[in-house]
């Protein structure tokens, strides 16, 4: 049994890992952290808070207090937030999921040196569906490329801050490695969308001569996300250090 923290509990995909977690019967949520001085912290359950009953677990402000409790931390917060919990984790020497977005280069790099000494899956969306769009769009490009025009329209909902999001970008970058790898230089055009409560919808847009391939995915529930980050977790099991993402979790590598 994998025991699991998830830090952020309150926020928009705290709620549903912790739903995530409780749902997996490998895994076992040990400890939830929310941001210091952040409501409910020492009172509140994190079942509680996520709509699953009660679960024994009591929110805290401080993820040190709780690191020793858990196996794996699963972080989708806020870059500065994540740096924190890094370096929590690097003292404990526990591992992490982590599924923030937004990273500058420089704290990119904080991220890939916390992979030296320890364990990270570390992904822009862990959703599978998203993974095997990955892994078609490098097919595609592959195939079509030199001879299209190539967008990537992505839409989120209006808090999002990060644009383009994330997995807009990991596309971008998988698509411009295939084109290099096959002596092509096709420019790629992004367009971001931020309105309502859209959970998440990539597309990605191949236009030639007289005919136009598209990829969708499209999220109708944060909790594909969720999932896939439990699965994250468990196949951390074995490893003790490096920096992996979902392809690795999948094997599709």
């Amino acid at each position: 049994m994998t025991k699991i923290a998830v830090v952020g509990a309150t926020g928009r995909m705290g709620k549903v890992l912790i739903t995530a977690v409780s749902a997996n019967e490998k895994a076992t949520l040990t400890a939830a952290s929310v941001r210091p001085g952040g409501e409910g912290a020492g009172s509140v359950d994190a079942g509680a808070i996520a709509g699953v009953g009660d679960l024994g677990v009591l929110l805290v402000d401080d993820l040190a207090a709780v690191i020793n409790q858990c196996d794996v931390v699963i972080d989708f917060t806020t870059p500065q937030a994540t740096l924190e919990h890094l370096e929590i984790c690097a003292h404990a020497n526990k591992k992490i999921v982590v599924g923030t977005t937004g990273f500058s280069p420089e704290q990119l790099k904080q991220v890939q040196t916390f992979g030296e000494s320890n364990a990270v899956v570390f992904a822009p969306n862990f959703s599978i569906g998203v993974n095997a769009a990955f892994h078609l769009l490098g097919v595609a490009a592959e195939i079509l490329g030199g001879d299209v025009e190539i967008d990537i329209t992505e839409a989120h909902h209006k808090h999002k801050i990060d644009a383009p999001s994330g997995t807009a970008l990991r596309m971008g970058e998988i698509i411009q490695n295939s084109l290099s790898l096959n002596g092509h230089d096709d420019q790629l055009n992004y367009n971001s969308i931020r309105a309502g409560d859209i959970v998440g919808e990539h597309t990605v847009m191949f236009v030639g001569a007289g005919e136009r391939i598209e990829i969708t995915h499209r999220a109708m529930s944060r909790m594909n996300f969720a999932t896939g980050a439990v699965r994250a977790a468990l196949w951390l099991e074995d490893k003790s250090v490096g920096m992996f993402d979902m392809q690795d979790v999948l094997g599709l590598k």
